[in-house]
């Protein structure tokens, strides 16, 4: 339930205080926000929906890209990656056999030949089939279907006849993960801190007296203000706020009320936030890191067919991952899936990854993008490369 209006929805106007919405919002979260599960928690979003002053309600990322729109957010691929244990969302068009082991077109093409947690995959749209109910004798009689769409994720119930028209209409593929270890490959989730399946689980205490502009158990970039929204929603007065790092002290500020209070930490570490209320008691602490990611390829341009190199710096951070892809709308007929590189100790030590001669495969613009993460989030670096063929 929104605390305000102001939440954008992709192309169709705002979500509004007061209503109850099921699901979370539609958004790939451009190039600045974040998405939901994987580079934040789901108290993160619902902490950040109970503060009228966060990123939801103040940054507006239409136009970013295509199906970009609130700060936080999920999209198709977003919510079957989540829901398929993956490490790294992976796109809608590489979930299935031409780009990955241990998956195959599930037969009948119909509601007789789906299970649980078959993909149903269309040009640029994945769903996850979540439930087959069949009678006794095993014949399907209805299909339950679950994606992420604008507004929120939703939920279709089919009958079977409705469910072979939908994929008829859509020329859609039933695919079905036969080996799901080699489908993931080294994309596992619990080999990294996110997504964190079990603290997504529990029930968050949302802190009502005060809230970061990001949200609560969050990760800040170097240099990035924290902008702390001092609440006091059930009006037991506020004397003080107390910052600390590492447990230690950094500031008490003197309060005289909910107002908004503003830092810029110079040290990366990780930090609590609190308020002294006027009966002398402390209030539940907001929870953030501050982080330094650091990246930039060698040399650029990028000449075609030659390895090159990407260095990284990181502090209170740990950098895991690095995605190089091209530029452009994907050719559904033919895509190309971004190269992907999984960074090792290794890499860490020596602050960098070569990147293969093959990572790329046409001239013109590309992207790197680098992520890191600790237990509060992930942040990523993306660069914009121009790719030349050679002299």
């Amino acid at each position: 339930m929104p605390a305000a209006d102001g939440i954008p929805i992709r192309g169709r106007g705002e979500f509004r205080a007061g209503t109850t919405y099921t699901g979370v919002p539609y958004s790939n979260g451009g190039w600045d926000g974040r998405m939901i599960g994987f580079d934040i928690g789901l108290r993160t979003f619902l902490a950040a929906v109970a503060n009228p002053r966060s990123v939801l309600y103040t940054a507006d990322l239409r136009g970013q890209r295509a199906n970009s729109a609130g700060f936080y957010g999920t999209v198709c691929s977003g919510l079957t990656s989540y829901a398929l244990q993956l490490a790294m969302q992976v796109g809608s068009s590489w979930h299935g056999p031409h780009h990955r082991e241990g998956i195959e077109p599930a037969q009948p093409q119909s509601a007789q030949g789906a299970k649980t947690g078959d993909v149903l995959w269309f040009r640029g749209h994945v769903e996850i089939v979540t439930n087959v109910t069949a009678t006794p004798d095993g014949t399907a009689t209805h299909v339950r279907v679950e994606d992420s769409w604008p507004p929120t994720t939703r939920t279709k119930d089919y009958t079977a006849a409705e469910f072979d028209s939908y994929l008829a209409q859509r020329k859609a593929t039933l695919y079905r993960i036969t080996d799901h270890d080699a489908w993931r490959g080294e994309n596992r989730a619990e080999r990294f801190l996110f997504p964190n399946y079990t603290m997504d689980a529990r029930t968050a205490t949302i802190n009502r007296v005060l809230l970061l502009d990001l949200g609560d158990w969050v990760a800040y970039r170097h240099g990035h203000p924290v902008i702390i929204n001092i609440m006091d929603r059930d009006n037991r007065g506020v004397r003080a706020l107390v910052i600390r790092r590492e447990g230690e002290p950094v500031e008490e500020i003197p309060l005289d009320g909910p107002g908004m209070v503003e830092r810029t930490f110079a040290r990366s570490g990780d930090y609590t936030a609190h308020c002294i209320m006027n009966d002398g008691t402390s209030s539940q602490a907001c929870e953030f890191s501050v982080c330094r990611l650091d990246s930039h390829p060698v040399s650029t341009p990028v000449v075609l067919g030659q390895p090159s190199a990407i260095e990284f710096h990181t502090e209170n951070m740990q950098a895991i991952h690095v995605m190089i892809a091209e530029e452009g709308d994907p050719d559904y007929s033919d895509p190309v899936a971004p190269y992907t590189l999984w960074v090792n100790d290794d890499h860490r030590r020596q602050g960098r990854v070569i990147v293969p001669a093959d990572a790329l495969t046409r001239a013109g613009k590309g992207s790197i993008t680098v992520t890191a993460e600790n237990r509060y989030g992930r942040l990523r670096n993306r660069h914009v490369i121009d790719v030349v063929g050679p002299a």
